[in-house]
């Protein structure tokens, strides 16, 4: 037993008693875990007890009933390990010897709502030879456990966690894909939503019934004076249509806490009855074959009053405590954090300081992404080389999530302090994002529209489809060819950026084919509320047929996007474990980062957010390792690059991976 020679002595003690009480439970499962099944769980248990019990304990151990709440954990995790299917186990092993799987430069993947893609889950297995045409080996699909019936929040409000919607299909179905995926190198990503349920979660039913036990899942308040002193400090998530944090149910006598929707109450994590419940359901997904769980609103599992309630210290304990233990019984799956928050907080969601390596594997470089936007709309890169400057190396074993468009809307997440380091007033350049991706801008070529804008504040965020925000849809209505080509380059210029900066980078359903705006959610009751419905449009299939079609619009897209995604799988400089450097260019519209892996070298990636052509100075290359044979490996030919008379030239929207090759 190495590794309780690093354990503290209280740990250890722990480890001891909790490790005999499952011994006989162990016994009793002999026919379903064979010896060497058991010795490898023991063997895990010995690895992560600390890493579980230490944030645990931290969190509970206050309370009189921890020792009991600690002995229930136990035997949950032999239940679900022993119903672990023999595929799953293999599997867990396999990335148990390659644990950076997840950072290979040949991981690609796209986002998807079941519905609006294939119908069904069974639509969806029928779809996957588009998805590997593409080139994706990672799928994540949108909510698609059983939601509320009605106003869902896009299905993020989960009346249960254990069964599919079934409009989409059921639990028997989703095995299947996961099989189905698992057999052709490809990962399934589902959301679990861990801040909050549906007000019909069965817990919520039982807590309105007045069942005291359930009314300790959730938070909820006798009278306003709590809720209002916490009012003092939150921020409102939808302001036009849910505006407070707080909801009152007269049939309860209470206020609930319900920081997004009235019809989704958060849940209480200073009851570990709650965390042992979640605990459930994570084990019960991997079990299913669900290989990332993306953990929905997670900055919000932990609230303190005079603080906004977002990334609280003991947030990073149960993520560590929740890692530790799935680890046990489920080394093969892997965290992503859904923490749209500013840089200084997301680093931490990938474990950092005493959680380093505890945490999540993956989350979502938000701050990317906001940043090609507002650089694409002022032509200018000096914001978003500056604050990715600032950003801190992902810590080892870690990685992105790299994305041009989400299901969500875009928060202009645009740092105050950053923006006056490079001359820009943060307040006025948010409001410029607005009336430029709006259309309100004189010469905008988006076409968007503000979602949930706060008059106090002015603040508002953005929805839209990639194309219509890059100029697509109106250089189509104004049926101008050489602004059509422009929005092409603008669109494969994003995606040339989250490909190659560092991460897997996701594509959004339809964004390949140049998929616009979808206007009809105006007219459906249950959608004409929330204009994020603007940017979830369906599949259609129809144009998907035109995308072997070099003549049509769909067919330069795809076979574009495509080819981006070979040129990404054969680069190895773009592995994720390579370094990233954003560089100072000589230019201000041109966007410069370094790529360095020691076993494969340099990668310099340069992309022109101009309109115009640009020039940059050859003293960049040079500075950065590059001279001699240079060729641009984001070209499936691999061209040489020339420089003349010291400078190199980009067209409009050019985007250039570089590298030198040997004479």
């Amino acid at each position: 037993m190495q590794n309780m020679a690093y354990m503290r002595p209280a740990t250890r003690t722990a480890f001891c008693h909790f490790r005999e009480g499952l011994e006989p439970l162990l016994q009793a499962q002999s026919q379903t875990l064979n010896t060497r099944d058991q010795d490898l769980f023991l063997i895990r248990l010995e690895r992560y007890f600390a890493d579980f019990y230490e944030p645990f304990a931290r969190l509970y151990q206050a309370r009189p009933d921890f020792e009991t709440q600690l002995a229930k954990l136990g035997p949950l995790l032999i239940e679900h390990y022993a119903n672990r299917a023999e595929s799953l186990k293999k599997l867990d092993l396999e990335r148990q010897l390659t644990p950076e799987w997840f950072q290979h430069e040949t991981m690609v993947g796209g986002i998807y709502y079941v519905d609006l893609f294939a119908g069904t889950l069974r639509g969806v297995r029928q779809h996957l030879p588009y998805l590997q045409e593409l080139g994706l080996n990672y799928i994540h699909l949108m909510p698609l456990l059983k939601p509320r019936p009605g106003l869902n929040d896009g299905g993020y409000a989960v009346m249960d966690y254990c069964q599919t919607n079934p409009e989409l299909g059921t639990m028997a179905d989703l095995e299947a894909l996961t099989a189905e995926l698992r057999a052709n190198n490809m990962s399934l990503c589902i959301d679990l939503v861990v801040n909050h349920t549906a007000k019909e979660h069965e817990w919520a039913n039982r807590a309105r019934a007045g069942e005291q036990e359930y009314l300790d899942y959730y938070l909820t308040f006798d009278d306003r004076t709590l809720p209002d002193a916490y009012e003092k400090t939150l921020p409102e998530v939808f302001p036009e249509f849910a505006p407070g944090n707080f909801t009152y149910y007269p049939e309860m006598g209470k206020w609930v806490w319900t920081t997004f929707n009235e019809f989704q109450w958060d849940l209480n994590y200073t009851n570990p009855t709650v965390f042992r419940e979640m605990l459930t359901y994570m084990l019960f997904l991997a079990n299913k074959g669900v290989e990332i769980l993306r953990l929905d609103a997670v900055p919000f599992m932990w609230k303190r009053l005079g603080t906004n309630c977002q990334n609280q210290p003991e947030v990073h304990e149960l993520l560590q405590a929740f890692r530790a233990l799935v680890r046990i019984v489920a080394p093969g799956v892997i965290f992503k954090a859904e923490a749209i928050v500013a840089p200084q907080d997301l680093i931490s969601y990938l474990g950092t300081g005493q959680h380093t390596g505890k945490e999540c594997e993956l989350a979502y470089n938000n701050s990317l992404m906001v940043l090609l936007w507002s650089s694409l709309a002022s032509r200018k890169v000096n914001l978003m080389t500056h604050t990715l400057r600032q950003m801190p190396a992902t810590p080892i074993g870690t990685t992105w999530i790299t994305y041009v468009r989400l299901h969500d809307d875009i928060g202009w997440a645009i740092d105050d302090e950053n923006a006056a380091a490079v001359g820009e007033n943060g307040f006025l350049h948010r409001q410029f994002l607005n009336q430029y991706y709006s259309g309100e801008f004189p010469g905008s070529f988006s076409r968007g529209e503000i979602f949930q804008f706060n008059p106090t504040t002015r603040d508002g965020r953005m929805s839209g489809m990639t194309a219509s925000l890059a100029g697509l849809e109106k250089a189509l209505a104004d049926k101008d060819p050489t602004e059509l080509e422009m929005a092409i380059r603008r669109i494969l210029l994003l995606y040339s950026v989250i490909f190659s900066y560092g991460g897997i980078p996701l594509i959004y359903m339809g964004d390949e084919l140049g998929l616009l705006n979808d206007y009809s959610y105006r007219q459906n009751l249950h959608k004409a509320d929330d204009n994020r419905w603007l940017h979830r449009p369906a599949m259609p299939w129809v144009l998907a047929a035109q995308r072997h079609n070099l003549d049509t619009l769909a067919g330069r897209l795809f076979s574009k996007m495509q080819q981006l995604i070979k040129a990404r799988c054969r680069t190895s400089q773009l592995h994720s474990a390579a370094s990233v450097a954003t560089l100072w260019a000589d230019n201000p519209h041109i966007f410069a980062y370094l790529r360095y892996h020691p076993a494969y070298g340099r990668l310099l990636a340069l992309a022109n957010f101009s309109e115009q052509p640009q020039i940059i100075s050859n003293s960049l290359l040079v500075e950065n390792g590059l001279s001699g044979h240079i060729c641009d490996v984001s070209q499936l030919d691999c061209p040489p690059v020339a420089v003349y008379n010291g400078q190199l030239l980009l067209e409009p929207y050019q985007f250039r991976w570089l590298i030198q090759k040997e004479a």
